[in-house]
């Protein structure tokens, strides 16, 4: 009889986890840009000016906050896996609703949008914790990787969805095919999560409430270091096209291979640069990405031509590739506390996403949103600053926990 070696388990499910933590980020952009993809028609459909396209929008971010403190305790009680299985079927349920919402009005879309952001907000800390298990076992940086196949959902989700308008497919029809896509495949796909860590408690039968975690020094510079990160790719997602046009006099086509560049230079770091992690270390790699995030956001607005610009933009989305998937892997260092953390961490980045794109609009009104960007290479110079919060932690000795907790 052929016996399996214990590596070569190892291997094979060390193999599966990372297939599977892959499918569970795509899924997750496939989601999001799908619904994005199809805005420009529900806002048409229901007659919706801008301003009250950004209010159901902002419900969407709200459910997002909401859930935020409490989906560590989700993650923790239910599981990687399972959390993500449930959470991407009620992810599409609510993409359901926010494709209904084109047949039965406003009130519905802003449904969909509250309902997507509680329940996906659990997924993304779910799927961020997974990558920090895969990220352990293998021995090496991976998950500005995972955020990589995240990027290439939604890319995928956009081609889709202009595919879908193209075809003059109703939205609720192309927004629940996804929804059943994702709700069918992930939960079959996340059967190769690794288990995590059970979580440090202090009596051995409770786990540590997520409160605790929000008075770790190091847990919140780690959020503030991933807000300003994410600050900064957050505009460049949602502002380098309207700059580039605005600021710069050019066609909408520029703008949108502009904001193709930063999209591409962000993803193909994410995807090729994990060995400079591993060579030089989190804090030397993520201030040199800052710096080059503060050139490219400099040259992109002052630029004296276009390719200058582009050549800005470009450095723009190379520095800022790291910041959120590496700032996850610093806040799970120890897993035993690893969901907790996660949750803080990400919790205070979230308000980036929350305040930043409307924020920028306001400023932009007053000094133009090419120069509103300066906000953004400031921010982008407090990430630099706060680079050092994601130094490793040295290894701690599991018998040591409950001391460590009952400090």
């Amino acid at each position: 009889m052929t016996t399996v070696q214990p590596t070569a388990r190892r291997s094979a499910a060390e193999r599966a986890a990372t297939k599977a933590t892959y499918a569970a980020f795509a899924g997750s952009g496939l989601l999001l840009s799908s619904g994005l993809a199809r805005l420009p028609q529900l806002r048409d459909d229901l007659g919706l000016d801008t301003g009250q396209l950004g209010a159901i929008l902002l419900a969407g971010a709200a459910g997002a906050l909401i859930s935020r403190p409490f989906s560590g305790r989700v993650v923790t009680q239910l599981g990687q896996g399972r959390a993500v299985a449930w959470t991407s079927a009620l992810s599409g349920v609510a993409l359901v609703l926010i494709g209904l919402g084109d047949r039965l009005g406003a009130p519905v879309f802003a449904t969909g949008m509250l309902l997507f952001g509680l329940f996906s907000s659990a997924w993304d800390v779910a799927m961020n914790i997974q990558g920090t298990v895969v990220e352990r076992r293998l021995g090496r940086s991976i998950m500005p990787r995972f955020h990589a196949g995240y990027s290439v959902g939604t890319v995928a989700g956009a081609l889709l969805g202009a595919a879908m308008v193209q075809l003059d497919v109703p939205v609720p029809v192309h927004l629940t095919i996804v929804a059943v896509v994702v709700a069918v495949a992930l939960p079959i796909a996340v059967r190769g999560f690794l288990p995590g860590e059970p979580p440090s408690t202090e009596d051995g039968r409770r786990p540590h409430s997520t409160l605790r975690y929000w008075r770790e020094p190091r847990t919140l510079m780690i959020g503030v270091f991933v807000l300003a990160a994410g600050f900064s790719e957050g505009a460049g997602n949602d502002w380098t096209g309207v700059s580039f046009v605005d600021g710069y006099h050019a066609p909408a086509a520029l703008g949108t291979v502009a904001y193709a560049t930063f999209l591409a230079a962000m993803t193909a770091t994410r995807w090729f640069g994990p060995r400079l992690l591993d060579r030089f270390g989190r804090v030397i790699v993520l201030r040199i990405q800052g710096a080059v995030a503060v050139l490219g956001l400099l040259l992109f607005i002052f630029a004296p031509a276009v390719p200058l610009a582009f050549v800005g933009t470009a450095l723009w989305g190379v520095g800022v590739a790291f910041g959120y998937p590496v700032g996850m892997s610093a806040a799970a260092d120890d897993p035993a506390h690893a969901a907790g953390r996660v949750t803080v961490a990400s919790s205070v980045a979230k308000i980036a996403s929350f305040a930043g794109p409307p924020l920028l609009g306001l400023l932009g009104d007053h000094v133009t949103i090419l120069r509103a960007l300066l906000a953004v290479a400031a921010l982008q110079v407090v990430a630099l600053c706060l680079a050092q919060a994601t130094r490793p932690l040295a290894p701690v000795d599991p018998d040591r926990h409950r001391a460590l907790d009952n400090q």
